[in-house]
């Protein structure tokens, strides 16, 4: 068994919101930044069987169904303030899709079709030598990000 699997697994695609919870790339423990390119379909299927990580009345009527279907999931989402490239909260959020029991195993034996150490490129956006990376809203079939508060495109 690779270490780790049996916690939560983050999935973070914005790049600046990953710079924003690894402090650059300085954090302890968090010195690395690797990007990891999965199968649309995996990403996808994730979405598909995710359940929301905090209440919310527009997507179940009760605090107890909310819970329950919390707890059968092993895919969570969450919405977080996406962050400028100073580290300040923007009026908009990104996605943050939560990994855990079986969707790890999935993640990593069937859906990663490649990683990259994107450490320097960190580095180098933070100290003013680099570029941001470019990111581009992702065409999310309208049926699942109904299901995780997403906005249409």
């Amino acid at each position: 068994m690779i270490v780790g699997m049996e916690r939560m697994t983050w999935i973070k695609p914005s790049f600046l919101w990953m710079m924003y919870r690894s402090g650059w790339a300085t954090k302890p423990g968090q010195e690395r930044v690797l990007a990891v390119e999965l199968l649309r379909s995996g990403f996808e299927q994730a979405l598909s069987e995710a359940c929301l990580s905090s209440f919310d009345r527009r997507f179940h009527p009760d605090q107890r169904s909310w819970s329950r279907d919390l707890k059968r999931s092993s895919v969570r989402v969450q919405w977080d303030p996406e962050r400028s490239r100073t580290m300040t909260a923007l009026p908009y959020r990104s996605l943050q899709v939560g990994l855990s029991g079986p969707a790890v195993h999935q993640y990593i034996d069937e859906w990663i079709v490649g990683i990259t150490d994107v450490t320097g490129q960190a580095r180098a956006v933070h100290e003013g030598q680099g570029l941001l990376p470019v990111e581009r809203p992702y065409p999310l079939p309208a049926e699942i990000g109904a299901a995780i508060g997403a906005d249409p495109l």
